[in-house]
């Protein structure tokens, strides 16, 4: 296990309907598993009690300012000394890298609603980020560059749950790559609930890839 004992986690649930964070440090570990001490909500600065099963974000950031992220599961509680959680480690191949954590912009077909003025249209995005989108143009449309448009944007979770995420985004620009035609579309209202929903879905999504690629 490359992760530090003494180096601070955040937490962020998997399944809560707003965005929550909680701030703990890591205790012990052994090969499958973190202890860490009882996390505190890092808004209401209150002690946090985990459900056992709960499943989590884990992010860190190293001593070189690097960022990395991992998922993980409440397995119990360890009395002692020091009150103790024991979460899941994925090992140290499922750690995931991440430059701009809100940013991370991975490949991904999602069913994307665009309205511009009393024009709605229906496609599929290329890629997204917590800051925008592509999406494939499989039809001419009436926008431009500069021009904002509304969105709605269903995001599907590994637990089976969709998400509707709604938005508006502001025309970057309109081009071709290779016989595609694509916009992209750069996130101007997004609310913390909607982008913590596209940042979770992001990460899931990177998980996904990375296991995909070493089938």
């Amino acid at each position: 296990m490359n992760i530090k004992l003494g180096t601070v986690l955040t937490l962020e649930p998997s399944t809560s309907e707003k965005p929550e964070k909680y701030r703990c440090k890591i205790i012990d570990s052994d090969d499958y598993a973190i202890y860490v001490d009882y996390p505190v909500d890092t808004i209401t600065g209150r002690t946090v009690f985990l459900m056992d099963g709960t499943q989590l974000r884990v992010s860190y950031t190293e001593e070189s300012k690097a960022a990395f992220a991992f998922q993980t599961e409440v397995l119990s509680k360890k009395k002692g000394q020091i009150p103790m959680i024991k979460l899941s480690f994925p090992g140290d191949s499922e750690i995931i890298k991440i430059q701009r954590r809100d940013f991370v912009r991975v490949a991904a077909r999602l069913d994307i609603s665009v309205q511009f003025e009393d024009e709605r249209y229906q496609f599929v995005t290329d890629d997204i980020s917590a800051g925008g989108t592509a999406v494939v143009l499989n039809r001419p449309v009436n926008f431009n560059a500069d021009d904002e448009v509304s969105l709605l944007i269903p995001l599907p979770f590994n637990n089976g749950d969709t998400k509707y995420v709604t938005t508006t985004a502001k025309a970057i620009r309109i081009f071709q790559r290779d016989s595609i035609t694509l916009a992209s579309l750069q996130f101007s209202d997004t609310d913390e609930v909607d982008k913590q929903l596209i940042v979770r879905y992001c990460f899931e999504r990177q998980v996904m890839l990375r296991k995909k690629s070493r089938d």
